[in-house]
């Protein structure tokens, strides 16, 4: 059970957290940023306040992005380690050419991968407040 999570973890943490940065950084030389901490604002009331939910918006994206495909992109790990799952059972549907399954297997997918893209969106309104009024 371990190495199946190593690996998958491993791999989706380090673009997710890289993301993350590189957003925080760009962020960070806003001009708002500098005029919040010329104001004389405490450096953790900037970063939570200013940075942080504007920093997050493009790394939801990519978290949801990620759910999608965690939850049924994972047929090679799943058959790699013999771990039964989603993508085992959509694999299992192709070799028995079972239709029924196989549709609602890729229906439960794209299920999950509007659902993850719809509550993405969601949080970008609690977010910002601008894409709350469009």
């Amino acid at each position: 059970m371990v190495m199946p999570i190593l690996t998958v973890t491993g791999a989706l943490f380090a673009y997710i957290l890289r993301m993350a940065r590189t957003n925080v950084i760009e962020v960070m030389e806003s001009n708002y940023v500098r005029t919040a901490v010329l104001k004389g604002l405490p450096m953790r009331t900037v970063v939570i306040r200013h940075v942080l939910p504007n920093a997050m918006l493009p790394t939801i994206t990519v978290i949801a992005n990620n759910v999608g495909w965690l939850f049924g992109g994972l047929i090679i790990v799943e058959s790699l380690f013999a771990f039964p799952g989603v993508g085992s059972l959509l694999i299992a549907a192709i070799k028995t050419r079972d239709v029924r399954l196989l549709q609602s297997t890729a229906l439960i997918i794209a299920s999950v991968y509007a659902f993850s893209n719809l509550a993405a969106d969601l949080m970008y309104g609690l977010l910002n407040p601008r894409i709350r009024l469009a």
